[in-house]
């Protein structure tokens, strides 16, 4: 089980360095010009005000109010921290509200509120409803979050969902519908025990109740045994549960039961236990951080056993983030004056009818699966699917539009289809895609700057996500001392210092390879051999020879002297003729991918034809279909001058090469991304059925500029350089790069160690 260390002061940094916490608000309007402020407020303002006290429902039209939403807490149930007050469940809240923005494009403001008591609590939530346009209950504590939420949605007429209950609730059960089917039992038959009897408990077994299931065939467990008859003192909640049996404890509920639903501890079911249950068992052991049972000693136990937890490192992850983003959106979306029982169980068939679907080879790359398919280890979508949103969302609205509780049905879905995919925010996507392909096979990274702190809390990072088997070059004392200094845990790595007297057979054994390949290229014997105290190359070295799979330099040294060992040592891929350097620029609307931006600095016609193919070859490494333009001052032909004529000569090489290539040029960046332009001008421009995502610069001075520009004004997160057209990865860092980018090009590594060094 990958237990991913978190270390304490990192996070505490993450949510204090810079602007303390994570989330902000910016205004959607021009602010720039007093008329822009008029506007804004005085005396503008006035006309939305009287034109909203005519017609309430202008609140809509005229403020953020549609998509808005309220995560509201009192800090009674805070993740598994319990109690701990509204203060310190403020970052929690926050942390919700940034996967809201993430997944459905929906604003949040974090609400922490000073009352445990429910009239106390309702009465403030209740004054809210103005505001948002929908309330998301958070962690609070059972049994007061029922009557709280039952009130409010029956006293609001906006959308109140308390996710605790509900999330889990609707996400399990698509699971169990699919997984069900996959041992062929009928939900009205199955015997059911659900450990656990907290508010995610409760609306679990209800919601399998509204499916189908046989309240006498699910037996009920909290801390004290079976939910029996014989039980006393039990609030009103637990109750509706209450079964005759004289069983008491959970191991005797197990016996040839078919499901065990578990949202309690880690640890309370064995081996023992799952042996006990019904032929083909289905365990969710959803208990967080660590479920009641792993997933080896299930599978160990039972081998036919359908499992799922609520852990993001093995299959089946019951993740609440499938459902409550885009249950909200498509409530949102129709102005629903309440998230009903016909809307969740709307999520759930959708959810469990993707699960059935072909699987995007996007999804496959960001899971590092190969082939990911209806069947025991996926049962539900995975939380990265982008096609939850244009899937869920609208199976809501539907839902919502269809039990009568939608103001404003949707008329025109082909539009409201387009408009979700639009709201997809695909900044943060390849990042998952590097980290979740890098982790499924991880590989040995030279790290050769390790007598540097930032490389070393990358190191610890990177070996802590699974991503990387870090290997440090530098002296030993230095780094270690370091470590201590800093409380960096990698005691586990390898560390080697290439001058030290214990390498002098491996220099050796080093040199003379060298000397086999540049012993006429300005190498003697000794020189091949003294070089390799020289880390880069030491490094280089052992990539070379399979002792490390990537190497990553570069972050206090020139960019030439640490891309010469690996072109002297590591070579080029057959046919290529130039290695070339790739950014890529981080967008909300998706990756950009830049090139040559960091090597060649006047190329020929030729040679920027073989970057061109370079480029397109790296961006398919992310399933990701290239649609390139090649960018020069001028538009196909407008002008005559050398350098234009380069770029339009250096298209037709490519297009003759490789001819379904969607490639145009020579093309402004201006018109590139200007469709509606291009169109009229160039009808017959590749470019016009899609986004460009990847831009060919004329020359070094451009790219450079170019990616210098988008990263430090446009404030663009990127990745970069990456290093095009060597034989086995070498990674050059950007001068000064932060512990976060060199995260990211560790990670690019490793995806390039799993192609390139089989």
């Amino acid at each position: 089980m990958n237990n991913r260390k978190i270390n304490k002061q990192d996070a505490l940094d993450y949510h204090s360095q810079g602007r303390p916490g994570k989330i902000k608000v910016v205004p959607t309007k021009n602010t720039k010009t007093q008329r822009d402020l008029s506007l804004a407020y005085s005396p503008g303002v006035a006309e939305p005000c009287l034109a909203i006290k005519d017609n309430p429902e202008d609140v809509y039209k005229y403020t953020a109010k549609g998509n808005l939403v309220a995560v509201i807490s009192n800090g009674t149930a805070v993740l598994g921290l319990g109690d701990i007050g509204p203060e310190a469940g403020k970052p929690v809240m926050e942390g919700k509200g940034v996967l809201f923005k993430i997944f459905a494009d929906i604003d949040v403001f974090d609400i922490e509120l000073n009352a445990k008591g429910v009239e106390e609590f309702i009465t403030v939530v209740k004054a809210l409803e103005p505001t948002f346009g929908g309330i998301n209950l958070e962690d609070i504590k059972a049994p007061e979050c029922f009557e709280i939420e039952k009130r409010l949605k029956a006293e609001l007429k906006i959308p109140v969902m308390h996710d605790d209950q509900h999330g889990t609730a609707i996400i399990s059960a698509a699971a169990l519908i699919n997984a069900l089917e996959l041992v062929d039992k009928k939900i009205e038959e199955v015997r059911i025990v659900v450990n656990g009897a907290g508010a995610a408990a409760i609306a679990c077994a209800k919601l399998y109740i509204e499916l189908g299931a046989s309240k006498a065939n699910i037996l009920m467990l909290d801390s004290k045994g079976i939910i029996n008859t014989s039980r006393s003192g039990l609030d009103e909640m637990k109750q509706e549960f209450i079964i005759d049996t004289p069983l008491n404890t959970l191991e005797e509920a197990l016996v040839n039961a078919d499901v065990f639903i578990g949202l309690s501890k880690a640890g309370v079911l064995n081996a023992d236990m799952v042996k006990s249950m019904a032929d083909k068992p289905i365990v969710f052991a959803m208990a967080n951080p660590d479920p009641e049972i792993t997933w080896e000693d299930a599978i160990a136990a039972r081998p036919e056993v359908i499992m799922a937890t609520g852990r993001s490192d093995y299959p089946n992850q019951v993740n609440n983030v499938l459902g409550f983003p885009f249950i909200f959106r498509g409530a949102l979306d129709v102005r629903a004056t309440t998230i009903n029982e016909a809307m969740k169980m709307a999520a759930v068939r959708a959810l469990a009818a993707m699960a059935k679907e072909p699987v995007p080879d996007m999804v496959m790359l960001a899971y590092g699966e190969k082939n990911l398919s209806f069947g025991p280890q996926y049962i539900i979508p995975k939380p990265l699917d982008p096609r939850l949103l244009t899937t869920v969302a609208p199976a809501v609205a539907k839902a919502a539009m269809e039990s009568g509780v939608a103001r404003q049905p949707i008329t025109d879905w082909e539009k409201y289809d387009h408009e979700l995919q639009a709201r997809l925010g695909l900044d943060n996507y390849i990042v998952r895609v590097l980290y979740n392909k890098a982790r499924k096979e991880p590989r040995k990274v030279v790290f050769a700057e390790a007598d540097n702190v930032k490389v070393l809390k990358a190191a610890q990072i990177v070996k802590d996500e699974g991503i990387a088997h870090p290997i440090l070059l530098g002296d030993e004392r230095k780094i270690n001392q370091l470590l201590k200094d800093n409380k960096i845990d990698l005691k586990d790595a390898v560390i080697i210092d290439p001058r030290s007297e214990d390498m002098t057979e491996t220099r050796n054994r080093f040199g003379e390879l060298f000397f086999e390949k540049r012993q006429r290229k300005g190498f003697n014997m000794y020189e091949a051999k003294k070089i390799m105290r020289e880390r880069n190359y030491f490094g280089c070295m052992m990539v070379e020879t399979g002792e490390a799979d990537a190497l990553i330099s570069g972050l206090t040294r020139n960019y030439p002297d640490t891309i010469r060992p690996a072109l002297e040592i590591i070579g080029m891929e057959e046919s290529v003729k130039k290695v070339a350097g790739m950014y890529i620029i981080l967008r909300p609307q998706g990756p950009l991918f830049l090139a040559d931006t960091t090597v060649n600095l006047n190329p020929t016609a030729e040679e920027l034809a073989d970057i061109t193919l370079l480029t397109a070859k790296e961006v398919r490494q992310f399933n990701i279909e290239p649609r390139i333009a090649m960018l020069s001052y001028s538009n196909f032909g407008s002008s005559t001058t050398p350098e234009a004529r380069m770029v339009a000569q250096a298209y037709e090489m490519v297009k003759k090469k490789e001819p379904g290539l969607i490639v145009d040029g020579e093309i402004q960046a201006s018109l590139a991304f200007n469709k509606e332009v291009l169109k009229d001008s160039y009808p017959n421009s590749p470019l016009i059925d899609g986004e460009v995502n990847t831009l060919i610069f004329p020359n070094l001075a451009a790219g450079n500029i170019a990616y210098n520009l988008l990263m430090e004004v446009g404030g663009f997160e990127v990745i970069g350089p990456v290093l095009l057209g060597l034989k086995k990865p070498v990674h050059i860092l950007q001068l000064g790069s932060s512990v976060r980018q060199i995260c990211n090009m560790v990670a690019m590594a490793v995806m390039d160690a799993q192609v390139k060094c089989k």
